[in-house]
């Protein structure tokens, strides 16, 4: 009984003094991050095959695109090898041709490097009609995403989030029909 309070008492102290611990480093890494830091934490600069660039920001509950008021923004995160993007890519295309005004497409894709090259074969070879960006912000963004998702750094691919001012509609992980996006899309410009 003794040995079992006593146990007991040293896993809750333990438990304690890791958690100071770990506020006492939180404290220090949060003297040390100035103002730019957390500007460039939260912002993405993405430039596509064309050298367009896009200046993504994180928001309070998602993301937004500059100088794209009002358009609902899909990221599809993908891999060029990968049989389920391939099929959403003509999907995505299909959308961004009904919707040209109202919605942006960017493929982020998960292959670091990837040559603008490889990425242009893929954009013809499946008839991807939307912007397919090749940066080294692809990958801290799709973190971002998917962090801010709460799937997880490991997850299945693609995986689409779709977002209107700034704000979450859906996501969708794995293969989807059209329809299915098609659905939240008109739902977003309803609103």
């Amino acid at each position: 009984m003794k040995k079992t309070a006593l146990l007991s008492s040293f896993l809750v102290l333990s438990l304690l003094l890791t958690a100071c611990n770990n506020d006492k480093k939180q404290a220090s890494e949060t003297k040390k991050t100035t103002p730019e830091k957390l500007i460039a934490k939260n912002e993405f600069l993405l430039t596509d095959l064309n050298g367009t660039k896009y200046n993504v920001k994180k928001v309070k509950n998602g993301f937004t695109v500059e100088n794209t008021d009002k358009k609902i923004v899909i990221f599809d995160i993908y891999a060029t090898w990968c049989p389920p993007c391939r099929t959403a890519a003509s999907h995505l295309s299909s959308l961004q041709k009904k919707y040209k005004d109202d919605l942006l497409v960017i493929g982020l894709t998960i292959e670091n490097p990837i040559s603008n090259e490889k990425l242009k074969e893929f954009k013809k070879m499946y008839k991807v009609n939307y912007t397919l960006v090749n940066s080294d912000q692809n990958q801290p963004l799709i973190n971002e995403i998917a962090k801010s998702l709460k799937i997880g750094e490991r997850f299945p691919i693609p995986l689409m989030a779709i977002y209107k001012d700034g704000k979450l509609i859906n996501h969708y992980v794995g293969a989807v029909e059209e329809e299915f996006i098609q659905s939240d899309i008109k739902k977003a410009l309803v609103k």
